[in-house]
């Protein structure tokens, strides 16, 4: 209507937006008829003070004195269409963010029109309603401060009654969709950010602190469906459940992270209310059915869950009270038998610088015993410890104490591999964390004495702490580790190294080495690798081993020395799902595999023995040199096989003729050209060349290892050859970009290996081919032990390369 007058003046001047808004407050109710053109005028007004806060400070005064706010609210509350609540919001949006001057946003957070907008009776059914309304919340919070924040809260006396910005998007804070959550989560932490004492006293009042109770059954829940999903009975195949196990524990992990967010905020308040939360409503209910009620699991999940659940809780959230109340839980146990022990020998003296147990299990019993609790706080937050106290003491009262198979050496003992891990795992956390107490590192065992008499301005005597789990229990610890390594044909390659790398956390704070039995035991594991390792020599991948071996032995020292602060232990519930079942498969792809994972099986073994006999780690394998002159049988044909490729031309001299019919082809006399040059070897088919008649040109390669050349029974003059399809390199990478291993089944659809019949003229010419065939492929083979041959020696000194 009015379309023709305004494009007649500035779009961006007074006048204009004088007109604007007398327009817009014309608009007595919105209805189906005229809410396009109200929103067409809600976006007008945005666009003129979104330019005028930056560019023309009249605009925006403009917009005070006719109280456009007021008429935004009055729109959204008149309205009988609900379609223009979206664009509504989503233009005050865009105005909030882009509003520069303190000023506008003094005035816009002032006499409640943003808390009236922001506690509008909103339908959420329809639409994408919510995600605008989310967002308009998140600009709002972008652009509070100390100073701010004041206008959005409602007053009374001396306490805030009212926090709309913050109690609507809670709201929201489970919501279904992952992008409203993160926006969600977002807010809250730029409230908390900036909040006062006032607004805290809010936050951390019931019912508004419920929040970090469902934040916590949130958790909880998850956790639930993460241990339905590792013992989930049904016929799942093992990948799918993997991936399923990844995507869970994901989710769990993300919301570990948030937790540790909130922590960082760094409000002494806030990190204690949410520090009781996780312990009264995860922490304590999971560690005390671990310890105590086994055969009454209050918390509902099982042992490996449990376990793993608190190590990342560890790994991620940390903080001194939460990582020495759980220190101090699963170590009671140890204390109480230790303390009653030594009461018995009358060792009660302080020496060494080192307290008597008794004096440290009362130390833990005072710490696990408080548990401050803030006034008003109930639900999850009440004195779980309080409550159950009794009953964890009294499962330490019995007679079963005297046994050192109770608390967590009961998982460290036990025969389920993934316990064993686990339970290893959060103890290595326990030693390796900078919040554990100095009276608590010692008793673990993974710190000398000396670092704690440092910490203790104690005496400067250093030896073990001879009370201590793993000084006193390492020999059996390791053996148990031993005995999963012994599963090596059974288990993943990267299972073993996780196995390795726990085994070699304990010989790293353990440098005593192995006992007589147990250094047996792994030199039969060590000759075992290398036995297996060495059969892949006489495989179809020999030819990848040399390259292979390099990157994978990089990989290696990076897992081994991988600090227990950031290794997933999600290889701990993958424990069963890492069984090999690759045996009696024999396309390329599965025998890659195979020589792969015997590689690196091979690797892990010769790390450990490096390092129990030399205390150090191999950086690089010495390896020999291989000259280019080690074999001259493809000088005629080419310098450099590696050179060759399709077209390429080629001498004749060596080659045999033959015919081969390609699919959909006719039948194509050619020759094959067997060349090894070192440790490259290709089986050339060439045509003669037009012009020159000593000469061919390349019309297929395919590399000698592999083809497994054999005559066929039926027909003596026919020569078959396997050729590799699976493209390690490309799965490899394709692997990585994925972030996870490619499932099994889809590799498994591309690997037909291709078949080649090669006729010849006669069955003698036949059998010249096969023979020359398999000793140029003798010569590639041989080429490759040479270089591998200090590495796989029974000296290992003149193997290592040391750091």
């Amino acid at each position: 209507m009015f379309a023709s007058f305004w494009r007649s003046i500035d779009r961006f001047s007074v006048q204009h937006f004088k007109c604007v808004i007398t327009e817009l407050q014309k608009i007595k109710v919105v209805n189906e008829h005229n809410w396009e053109y109200v929103v067409d005028l809600l976006q007008c007004i945005v666009e003129i003070v979104t330019y005028g806060d930056r560019q023309d400070p009249l605009i925006f005064e403009c917009f005070m004195e006719y109280q456009v706010l007021a008429d935004f609210v009055r729109i959204l509350k008149t309205s009988e269409n609900s379609k223009i609540e979206a664009p509504l919001l989503q233009y005050l949006s865009i105005m909030v963010q882009n509003m520069d001057s303190e000023q506008a946003i003094y005035y816009c957070f002032s006499n409640g029109y943003i808390n009236n907008i922001i506690s509008h009776p909103y339908k959420f059914d329809d639409g994408d309603l919510a995600s605008y309304y989310v967002s308009f919340l998140r600009a709002i919070s972008g652009k509070i401060n100390r100073d701010t924040l004041c206008l959005l809260v409602k007053v009374h006396g001396d306490a805030v009654v009212s926090f709309p910005l913050y109690t609507e998007a809670l709201r929201f804070a489970h919501h279904e969709e992952k992008m409203i959550q993160t926006a969600i989560r977002s807010l809250v932490l730029n409230i908390y950010n900036v909040s006062d004492d006032m607004v805290y006293q809010f936050i951390l009042t019931p019912p508004v602190s419920e929040y970090f109770s469902d934040l916590v059954h949130r958790l909880r829940d998850l956790c639930f469906c993460l241990d339905v999903i590792l013992y989930d009975k049904g016929e799942i195949e093992t990948q799918k459940r993997k991936n399923r196990l990844i995507l869970q524990s994901d989710k769990i992990v993300d919301e570990l992270y948030y937790f540790k967010d909130i922590l960082s905020v760094g409000k002494p308040r806030l990190t204690k209310l949410v520090t009781e939360n996780l312990l009264n409503g995860l922490v304590f209910p999971a560690l005390f059915s671990l310890l105590v009620s086994k055969d009454n699991d209050e918390s509902g999940l099982s042992a490996v869950t449990s376990l793993y659940i608190i190590s990342r809780l560890l790994q991620i959230v940390g903080g001194r009270s939460i990582v020495n109340n759980v220190a101090c839980v699963i170590l009671y146990h140890f204390l109480n038998l230790n303390a009653r022990v030594q009461s018995v020998g009358n060792a009660t003296d302080d020496h060494d610088g080192v307290k008597p147990f008794a004096k440290c299990l009362s130390e833990i019993e005072r710490t696990i015993c408080y548990t401050p609790k803030l006034n008003g706080a109930e639900g999850i937050s009440e004195n779980y410890l309080g409550a159950h106290w009794e009953d964890f003491m009294s499962g330490f009262r019995t007679e079963e104490i005297c046994s050192k198979r109770r608390g967590i050496l009961e998982f460290v003992f036990s025969e389920d591999c993934r316990l064993l891990l686990a339970s290893i795992f959060l103890l290595l956390i326990l030693a390796e964390s900078k919040d554990l107490d100095c009276f608590l590192s010692p008793i673990i065992g993974l710190c000398g004495t000396e670092d704690v008499m440092m910490q203790t301005n104690s005496s400067s005597t250093s030896k073990p702490a001879d009370g201590s789990i793993f000084t006193r229990f390492v020999p059996e610890i390791v053996n148990a580790l031993l005995k999963v390594l012994a599963f090596q044909q059974s288990l993943s390659a990267m299972m073993l190294w996780h196995v390795g790398w726990c085994l070699l956390k304990l010989l790293n704070f353990n440098r005593e080495g192995l006992n007589s039995d147990n250094l047996l035991l792994f030199t039969t594991l060590y000759d075992q690798s290398r036995a297996h390792f060495l059969k892949e020599l006489d495989g179809i991948w020999f030819d990848h081993i040399p390259d292979a071996l390099r990157t994978e032995w990089e990989s290696c020292i990076s897992a081994l020395e991988l600090s227990s602060h950031y290794k997933n232990p999600l290889f701990i519930l993958e424990f069963a799902l890492h069984q090999q079942s690759i045996n009696g498969e024999t396309s390329s792809y599965f025998a890659w595999q195979r020589m792969d994972d015997a590689m690196k099986a091979f690797i892990l073994h010769f790390q450990l023995n490096t390092f129990i006999f030399k205390s150090i780690l191999a950086e690089k394998p010495l390896l020999n040199t291989i000259a280019t002159s080690t074999n001259d049988s493809g000088t005629n044909q080419t310098s450099d096989v590696s050179s060759t490729s399709f077209g390429s031309n080629v001498s004749l001299e060596s080659g045999i003729p033959c015919q081969i019919a390609f699919s959909n082809s006719e039948i194509r006399d050619v020759y094959v050209i067997p060349v090894a040059y070192g440790m490259v070897g290709k089986l050339l088919l060439a045509e003669k060349h037009p012009f020159r008649s000593r000469h061919g040109v390349v019309i297929a390669i395919a590399p000698l290892a592999g083809l497994c050349p054999k005559i066929d029974e039926g027909h003596p003059s026919w020569l078959l050859l396997q050729i590799r399809n699976f493209d390690p390199q490309f799965y490899t990478i394709k692997a990585r970009d994925n972030n996870r291993n490619m499932a099994d089944h889809h590799v498994s659809d591309h690997l037909a290996d291709g078949r080649w019949t090669l006729g010849f003229r006669n069955e003698k010419a036949c059998k010249e081919a096969q023979f020359a065939i398999l000793n140029e492929v003798t010569k590639q083979r041989s080429a490759v032990e040479y270089m591998l041959a200090p590495l796989l020696q029974n000296d290992l000194g003149l193997a290592v390369d040391k750091r």
